[in-house]
């Protein structure tokens, strides 16, 4: 039942920020299957495009999903898959009052707000914490369940990754 309350919600979520929806969707190929999600510009004109770009330059083809917590979140977008590394450029904070549901795609970052580079997150759920502290730019269209078979861990043992990013307009 829980399962099928964070799938309404998300949906709900996603149904009431399509119209935000104006940067077109970054589609992942994972090892696991296909993950779509909407670009939210109004939300971070800045981190979307970047996101777009990195994509679009193949940054994340190949990067593993480093740190995977049940329950909570997916995390990618590291070269080293350390958890450490980045594109090497940071972005200034974009932080909204949009909420951190099942499938809200924000991005990860040090103690500093302003450190946000090229790693993001995937929520399941137990993310409303962070709601207002780091960067949302995107929601899951399709694709959570993909999402929830990445393999856990920190690292995870067998790490799942991006076969390859692109962007739709």
């Amino acid at each position: 039942m829980r399962l099928f309350f964070s799938y309404l919600i998300g949906a709900l979520f996603f149904t009431m920020t399509a119209t935000a929806n104006a940067a077109g969707t970054l589609v992942l190929e994972t090892t696991k299957g296909e993950v779509r999600i909407a670009l939210l510009e109004t939300l971070a004109p800045k981190h979307v495009a970047r996101i777009k770009e990195l994509a679009s330059d193949g940054f994340y083809d190949g990067i593993i999903f480093h740190r995977v917590i049940a329950g909570f979140m997916a995390q990618t977008g590291d070269p080293t898959g350390t958890g450490m590394g980045g594109s090497g450029q940071n972005l200034k904070a974009e932080f909204s009052d949009y909420a951190y549901t099942y499938g809200t795609v924000g991005m990860a970052r040090a103690m500093n707000p302003d450190s946000a580079d090229s790693q993001f997150f995937i929520c399941f759920d137990g993310c409303s914490h962070l709601t207002g502290q780091y960067t949302v730019w995107g929601q899951v269209e399709s694709g959570m369940d993909v999402v929830e078979e990445i393999n856990i861990g920190e690292p995870p043992a067998s790490p799942d990754s991006i076969i390859k990013a692109s962007v739709e307009e």
